[in-house]
């Protein structure tokens, strides 16, 4: 197996399901815990990349080991957010009771 294969194949999933294709990077390192494989992508794909509950990163990590087991490799996958974005478990959703008091104090300026 080539060794850049673990890469391209995490670059062909994620281009695949993101609306920025051009935006995605896969970064390889080697060390003494295995390889890891470090995923960025632009900030506005990264619901898309993560999934509801981590589901689809959790996907894409169970293939990579796969991967790995079948070429007795430890593969790990890091998805690097951006500096400064809130992650939705740190956001306070709204109501659409607050929602609608803010557009009616807005109105009354």
């Amino acid at each position: 197996m080539p060794e850049i294969q673990d890469q391209e194949f995490v670059e062909f999933i994620v281009k695949s399901i993101v609306d920025n294709p051009d935006e995605v990077e896969v970064n390889r390192t080697i060390d003494e815990m295995g390889v890891l494989l470090e995923l960025t992508v632009n900030p506005e794909d990264m619901g898309k990349v993560i999934g509801k509950d981590g589901k689809t990163a959790k996907s894409i990590r169970t293939l990579l080991r796969v991967l790995g087991a079948k070429n007795d490799a430890r593969l790990n996958l890091k998805i690097i957010e951006p500096e400064g974005e809130k992650g939705p478990r740190e956001e306070k959703k709204k109501s659409a009771t607050d929602e609608v008091r803010e557009l009616e104090r807005d109105l009354e300026i």
